[in-house]
C-alpha cells in the first residue's frame, strides 16, 4: 500500500510539474513533455508580434519594373514588383515626367474585394494627383491581389502578412534608384531621404503598425484610418458577412486561446511612434465612424505624438462627396512642409 501511495504521489507530482511548465510557456512557446531533452516549439504566429517584428531583419530586396500601364502628360504608371520573403508582390508605381529628383510616397490601400481588384485599386486617383504634384508613388497590391503570390491560407496570418509586406516595400524603396538607372528611358530619380506614407481605411492600421515597429520619423497622412485595437478592428466589419461573422469569430477565439492579443495590437505600441501624422476624417463616414478618429486624436495628444486633425462635414469614407480635392491639397502641403524640415532618426532602444 505504501508503495502504491508513493507511486501515485510521484505521478501526481510529475503531472503538476508538466502543467506548470506548460502554463508558463503557453503565451508563445510550447514545451514537448515527452522528449528526452526539453524541446521548445515556438508557436507559428509568434513571429508576427510587434516585439518580434521590431527586431526582425528585413533585407532591402530589389524592386523591378514591369509594363507601362498608363502614359499621362505629367506622369507614367508602371507595374512594379518586390518580394516579401520568398513571395512576389506586385504594385503600381507612378513617376512624374519631368527630369528631376522627387520625394517618394508609399501608399497603403483599404479593403477591396479580391474579385474586383486591379493593381492600384484604392490608391489610384490620389496617387496620380500626387504624381502630378512632384511625388513618386508606390502602391503595393499585397499578397493575393494583382499579380502577387498567394498569402497564407490562415486568415489571421494573412492579415499579419500585410505587416511584413509593408516592411518589405519600405525597405525596398532604398533600391529604387538602382532600378531606375537600369532603364535608359527614365531620367528621373527618387530622393530616398524623403519618403512618406499615405494610407486609407485599413491601410491606416497597417501604416500605424509600421510606424510603431520601425520607430522611424516617416511623415504619414491617414484618411479615415482604422485605429481601434485588434481584434475588435476586424470583428467590427463582419455584420455584413453572409454568416454575420460567425466563422471569423471562431478564428479569433482560437487565436485568443493560444496568443495574447495585446502583442498584436498597435494601440498598445503607440508610444513607439516617432513620426509626424496628419489625420483626415469625414463626419458622415459609415465605415470608419468619426468617433474613432476623435478618440484617436485624443490618444495621440495624450501620447504627445505630433499630428494635425481635419474633419470634413458631410464627407463619406472615400472622400467623394466634394472634399477630396481639399484632402489631397492638405496632404500635399503636409508632405512639402515636413520634407522641407530636417528630421532626426530616433535613438534605438
Amino acid at each position: 500500500m505504501v508503495k502504491l501511495f508513493l507511486l501515485i504521489f510521484v505521478v501526481s507530482l510529475s503531472v503538476a510539474a508538466l502543467l506548470y511548465v506548460f502554463k508558463n510557456t503557453i503565451t508563445d512557446r510550447i514545451v514537448n513533455p515527452v522528449a528526452k531533452e526539453k524541446t521548445i516549439f515556438e508557436k507559428p504566429l509568434a513571429k508576427y508580434s510587434f516585439e518580434r517584428l521590431r527586431i526582425a531583419k528585413v533585407s532591402a530586396g530589389s524592386i523591378t519594373l514591369g509594363d507601362v500601364v498608363k502614359k499621362d502628360e505629367e506622369f507614367t504608371s508602371y507595374m512594379f514588383y518586390f518580394h516579401d520573403g520568398d513571395k512576389k508582390v506586385s504594385g503600381l508605381l507612378n513617376l512624374p515626367r519631368e527630369e528631376e529628383t522627387f520625394p517618394v510616397i508609399v501608399m497603403f490601400r483599404g479593403f477591396v474585394e479580391r474579385e474586383q481588384f486591379t493593381s492600384g485599386e484604392g490608391t489610384r486617383r490620389t496617387a496620380e494627383e500626387f504624381a502630378r504634384n512632384g511625388f513618386i508613388t508606390l502602391a503595393p497590391d499585397f499578397l493575393g491581389y494583382g499579380e502577387s503570390d498567394m498569402p497564407s491560407e490562415k486568415s489571421i496570418e494573412e492579415r499579419f502578412q500585410t505587416y511584413t509586406t509593408a516592411l518589405s516595400i519600405m525597405s525596398s524603396v532604398q533600391t529604387l534608384n538602382q532600378v531606375i538607372s537600369k532603364n535608359d528611358t527614365i531620367t528621373q530619380k527618387a530622393d530616398i531621404n524623403k519618403i512618406g506614407i499615405w494610407a486609407h481605411s485599413n491601410g491606416g492600421q497597417i501604416a500605424l503598425s509600421i510606424l510603431a515597429i520601425t520607430g522611424k520619423p516617416i511623415p504619414t497622412v491617414l484618411w479615415a484610418p482604422v485605429s481601434k485595437p485588434f481584434p475588435y478592428n476586424i470583428l467590427y466589419f463582419t455584420d455584413e458577412f453572409d454568416d454575420e461573422g460567425k466563422a471569423l469569430r471562431k478564428v479569433v477565439a482560437d487565436f485568443e486561446r493560444d496568443y495574447d492579443v495585446y502583442n498584436y495590437s498597435v494601440t498598445k505600441y503607440l508610444s513607439w511612434i516617432n513620426a509626424p501624422l496628419q489625420l483626415n476624417q469625414g463626419s458622415a463616414d459609415e465605415a470608419v465612424p468619426q468617433r474613432w478618429s476623435d478618440q484617436f486624436d485624443a490618444l495621440l495628444t495624450e501620447k504627445e505624438i505630433k499630428h494635425e486633425y481635419f474633419i470634413y462635414p458631410g464627407e463619406n469614407h472615400n472622400f467623394n462627396n466634394g472634399s477630396w480635392p481639399l484632402a489631397v491639397l492638405r496632404s500635399i502641403d503636409f508632405y512639402r512642409s515636413t520634407f522641407s524640415k530636417p528630421t532626426s532618426t530616433p535613438t534605438s532602444e
